[in-house]
């Protein structure tokens, strides 16, 4: 449960990650992924208690990046972080902004899962970006509705931990075409970040 004194949060239950972000597979299907890192101060900002950058290739030439940022416990100043924030402040324009349907198989038990697509835009470069919070339990495809959940969940579970999940792709040839390899990507990883993330 949380409770503000002073205008900060105390949590009663912090939890870990069902397996560490650095024995994630660097091998799913038809791709294959070279990890990287953020710069220290960015680590800093964003509060995570563990996480996975890492960009993973096709040998036709496919290319995203996976960002993945878990929180023990959500308080204030260690929350999730929203692209619609950080990515202007990297430069990036974001054009649309939509709900976009991914089918991720049986993998979700033949249900479609519902992730925020964005479409940014930086001089002559064009990426498009599919991302949601993957919280206890939950995909939740909405900033306003991940803030609910994290205090219903506060004060039903005692949990606040969560996760964020974030697609990269540059547009090569057009944007249905990235999207398409996107949701390619999604389908591929989804089973993965279950055994990652705690339900």
């Amino acid at each position: 449960m949380i409770f503000k004194k002073g205008g900060t949060c105390s949590l009663r239950v912090a939890a870990s990650s069902n397996k560490p972000f650095d024995t994630f597979p660097m091998t799913i299907g038809p791709w294959t992924g070279t990890t990287s890192t953020f710069d220290q101060k960015v680590y800093d900002i964003l509060g995570v208690e563990d996480s996975i950058l890492a960009s993973y290739e096709t040998p036709d030439g496919r290319d995203v990046q996976l960002y993945v940022g878990f929180y023990q416990s959500q308080k204030e100043g260690d929350l999730i972080h929203s692209p619609k924030n950080c990515m202007p402040g990297s430069g990036w324009n974001i054009l649309r902004s939509s709900i976009e349907p991914v089918d991720v198989g049986q993998n979700n038990n033949g249900k479609n899962i519902n992730v925020i697509k964005l479409i940014l835009v930086k001089d002559s470069q064009k990426q498009v970006v599919l991302y949601w919070f993957q919280s206890r339990g939950r995909i939740i495809s909405s900033e306003y509705m991940q803030k609910i959940w994290l205090v219903i969940d506060s004060i039903t579970k005692h949990r606040t931990d969560g996760s964020f999940v974030r697609l990269i792709s540059p547009v090569v040839e057009n944007e249905d075409k990235t999207l398409e390899i996107l949701k390619d990507f999604t389908k591929q990883i989804y089973p993965y970040l279950n055994e990652y993330i705690p339900s």
